[in-house]
């Protein structure tokens, strides 16, 4: 019986290096983990990165301001350079949120929750990492120091910034619109529709030319093109006050949107 013995050790042995060297899957939470971000938002390679996420869009997240944009809105130091002219659109709007932001739906969270994928948020970093190394220092250092002489060059920066930024002219960033606005059947007056739709007046906006398109059934459209400042108009004010005129409009939708 002692060879039988031996061998159902060796098994037992030989079992336990199999185990030893198969390689470790990831757990299920760290292969689904995507790094969110903007980078480090203090920094001009982080607001460039909030200014290609925002090209295409309003707002940090869906369609109206929320707490993400107020997250992220005070997370950037300063108005953004005037050439990163969709981030400077962004923060001009939410900034006129100033006295309502706390009413603003959603719940904010931390950073690294927002923006594009596999861009990690390092706007807090550089605090973290100051607060660890005065928790491992015993016998003090001139860290206050340094912080005033970082602080005074900042200030110096920022002046120059400022200078340089009031001597250049101001970009305006503008948008060109096509909308489709549709009536409720083929007995709607197209004529006082136009009228309506071109009686909406703001600063920034300037109405263009303009088409009926059939649509089917004798159904005709309004197709009509406008120009608007990004800072001053958005298509859901044009959404909003284009429908209040519902004894002739059924809807409006935007067929194209170009950035000038």
């Amino acid at each position: 019986m002692q060879p039988l013995h031996k061998t159902k050790k060796q098994n037992k042995r030989h079992a336990q290096l199999l185990r030893q060297q198969r390689p470790k899957m990831p757990s299920t939470s760290s292969r689904l983990a995507v790094a969110m971000g903007f980078g480090d938002l203090k920094s001009p390679a982080g607001l460039q990165v909030l200014n290609d996420y925002l090209a295409d869009k309003s707002y940090i997240e869906g369609y109206v301001p929320s707490q993400a944009d107020v997250a992220v809105f005070e997370a950037v130091s300063g108005p953004p350079p005037a050439d990163l002219c969709h981030a400077l659109r962004w923060y001009n709007h939410i900034k006129s949120y100033e006295k309502e932001k706390a009413s603003l739906p959603g719940v904010k969270k931390a950073l690294g929750k927002y923006g594009p994928a596999n861009v990690e948020d390092t706007t807090e970093s550089g605090a973290t990492d100051s607060k660890d190394d005065d928790d491992i220092d015993l016998f003090g250092s001139d860290d206050e120091e340094e912080s005033e002489e970082a602080k005074r060059l900042r200030e110096e920066r920022l002046a120059q910034y400022e200078s340089k930024k009031a001597k250049k002219p101001a970009l305006v960033a503008k948008s060109s619109i096509l909308l489709d606005v549709k009536p409720w059947d083929d007995e709607t007056d197209m004529a006082k529709l136009e009228e309506c739709v071109r009686s909406i007046q703001a600063d920034g906006l300037v109405w263009g030319s303009s088409k009926l398109v059939p649509v089917g059934y004798g159904i005709k459209k309004l197709q009509i093109q406008c120009v608007v400042e990004d800072d001053k108009v958005g298509t859901d004010m044009l959404e909003e006050q284009i429908t209040a005129f519902d004894e002739y409009v059924q809807s409006m939708d935007v067929a194209a949107f170009n950035k000038i």
